[in-house]
């Protein structure tokens, strides 16, 4: 990856009693593109206490995409949605003006097996940020996958490289995998557009002279990667596109261009004025203390 501006490791963070790797936000670099928010999840052994089982909580002004390696979640939302999805499946959902939802853990995969995949939030465009809520399902067999010279590519969400996504996304943006058995280079030249980042899930990756490992995000200078090598059995995800014209806020679940519509998600959330996921009894309540918006 030519033009390296910042390089973020994962920094570890509790969600229940679940240890997660955080790279988006970072206090350098909140956003790249439209992204804003990007968690590794695992792998972790389910042999142990490890679970998800994250009760009905809100979002707006974002959408969610979870794609997981290994593992199963149950998602429920306000809406209706009731989906396990499994490897190589892509749930994507799009808060606007407001959805709740929860994520547990199917009763057959506790305890079985373990939970690896990625965790990953996108803003909308601020003419889009009151939008209807929806919830998308893609099937593993209709992402978008080819090979060249013995690279395999994915393309999870978004239009990039001659390629798009089913993925319903709402602005121009792409999410990559690449995945290579063999030392490769890789050059894409000018095919990407925008902000990019370059996640290293495991491997390595060598750019003008130095070499990175896993649970690294080269996030680059000018949004072009021009060219890096990937050694053996090495896997990355370059994510990015074009960044938007006005600066978002993030608290806790909300992601808005204007603080006032977190003023009311936080209010609504305390009234409990959010529409409820059906079956679902319980709720995470508002972080206290509340933190400033920054």
């Amino acid at each position: 990856m030519s033009n390296i501006q910042l390089v973020i490791e994962e920094r570890p963070s509790l969600i229940g009693n679940f240890m997660v790797g955080r790279l988006l936000p970072f206090r350098e670099k909140r956003l790249v593109g439209p992204f804003c928010f990007i968690d590794h999840m695992g792998p972790v052994d389910l042999s142990g206490n490890a679970n998800i089982d994250i009760g009905p909580h809100p979002h707006i002004g974002l959408s969610t995409l979870t794609f997981l390696f290994e593992g199963s979640i149950m998602h429920r939302d306000s809406l209706g949605s009731v989906v396990e999805i499994k490897p190589g499946q892509v749930n994507w959902m799009t808060a606007g003006k407001g959805i709740v939802h929860s994520e547990r853990m199917p009763v057959h995969a506790k305890r079985e097996g373990q939970m690896h995949g990625l965790q990953i939030w996108v803003a909308l465009p601020k003419h889009l940020e009151q939008m209807k809520p929806e919830f998308f399902h893609v099937e593993a067999a209709d992402i978008p996958s080819w090979e060249e010279n013995g690279v395999s590519f994915k393309l999870i969400a978004g239009e990039v490289l001659g390629h798009r996504s089913p993925v319903p996304v709402y602005s121009p943006l792409y999410l990559l995998e690449i995945r290579t058995k063999e030392k490769q280079t890789i050059n894409l030249g000018h095919q990407l557009f925008g902000e990019s980042g370059l996640y290293i899930l495991e491997g390595a990756v060598e750019s003008e002279g130095n070499v990175f490992g896993p649970k690294n995000l080269l996030v680059a200078k000018e949004g072009i990667l021009c060219e890096f090598t990937m050694q053996e059995n090495t896997s990355v995800y370059i994510f990015g596109g074009e960044p938007f014209p006005e600066e978002r806020f993030i608290y806790w679940n909300f992601v808005a261009s204007d603080k006032a519509l977190i003023e009311e998600a936080k209010r609504k959330w305390v009234a409990q004025e959010f529409d409820h996921v059906p079956g679902e009894t319980d709720y995470i309540p508002l972080p206290a203390p509340i933190k400033p918006i920054k």
